[in-house]
């Protein structure tokens, strides 16, 4: 079986345990990452997590993380990052979590992370309706549910066990560059890649992924809030069906008018050449924009729905 039939068909498997990892002990624990990410933290149970994102006070992303919350022995917040937003993470806990009985403890070099892709993920003590973030421990590490399948968390020292275990049940190695082409289908984007310190989460279409307009105040609320309810993103993260293969930064022209420029490009054996980019809202599904001499055209998220 190829990688990418593994993803789609079968299990891939891909090392990720050069990610960022934190996390939160106490009795407030909780409470304080309420007041300082953009999702629900105070409702969640031993055993489920979200997805958020730690924003400026202008509304503007930080970093993005899943919350996990783990449940015993431990009892505490597992918080998982891409390894560039980690620094503005542990800075941002670090620096307002005085006052609150709530430690923050670096995991990154202490725990592994092995991520299972496909359908034939196998999901241990996972039911198969549970929800991303849902999360159970086993005798390989924490089992996560994702969208695409399964994440393995484990002590760092039982890494190669862990991954040499899961290849013997039939899991496929594959590196990170094949798993982008996954994503770039799936229309998720990843921070560092498609997302900077420049996005509002509404433009990336992140809003019911990761925030919560319920809860109570957290850094960047206002703008956050206000461009939901009363305002339009001058911007919107789309799919780009591409004629050939550009370079991720390439800029998008609709007309003489520049509209973005492509953050992500696959060679998905599906879909053709396909690309991610936050685009100018006039930039409407359908339009085809001149990316440096090749036509893109704008398309919905995910690839799959788009083609129906």
């Amino acid at each position: 079986m190829d990688h990418y039939a593994a993803m789609t068909e079968g299990v891939a498997l891909v090392d990720r345990s050069e990610s960022g990892k934190l996390a939160l002990t106490g009795a407030e624990a909780k409470t304080f990452l309420n007041g300082q990410v953009s999702n629900e933290i105070e409702a969640l149970e031993p055993g489920t997590g979200c997805y958020a994102a730690l924003l400026t006070p202008k509304g503007k992303m930080l970093a993005d993380l899943r919350v996990l919350d783990v449940g015993p022995p431990t009892h505490e917040l597992l918080l998982l990052c891409e390894r560039s937003a980690l620094q503005a993470l542990f800075d941002a806990l670090r620096r307002f979590n005085i006052g609150f009985d709530a430690e923050l403890h670096k995991r990154t070099l202490q725990l592994g992370l092995l991520s299972l892709i496909g359908p034939s993920a196998p999901l241990g003590g996972l039911s198969p309706e549970s929800r991303e973030h849902d999360n159970v421990r086993s005798d390989l590490g924490l089992l996560v549910r994702t969208d695409v399948g399964v994440d393995v968390i484990c002590d760092s020292e039982d890494t190669e066990r862990v991954k040499a275990a899961l290849i013997e049940g039939g899991a496929v190695e594959i590196d990170e560059a094949t798993a982008e082409v996954l994503r770039v289908e799936q229309g998720r984007p990843r921070y560092g890649v498609d997302l900077d310190d420049s996005v509002i989460p509404q433009e990336a279409g992140l809003n019911e992924r990761a925030v919560s307009f319920t809860k109570g105040c957290y850094v960047g609320q206002e703008t956050v809030a206000r461009l939901h309810w009363r305002g339009k993103p001058n911007r919107h993260l789309r799919g780009l069906r591409l004629r050939e293969q550009v370079q991720p930064g390439t800029e998008l022209r609709l007309g003489e008018r520049e509209v973005g420029r492509i953050t992500s490009v696959a060679a998905s054996p599906r879909f053709g050449t396909v690309g991610l980019a936050l685009v100018r809202r006039e930039a409407q599904p359908g339009d085809v924009l001149d990316a440096g001499g090749v036509s893109a055209e704008v398309v919905d998220l995910p690839f799959a729905q788009e083609r129906g």
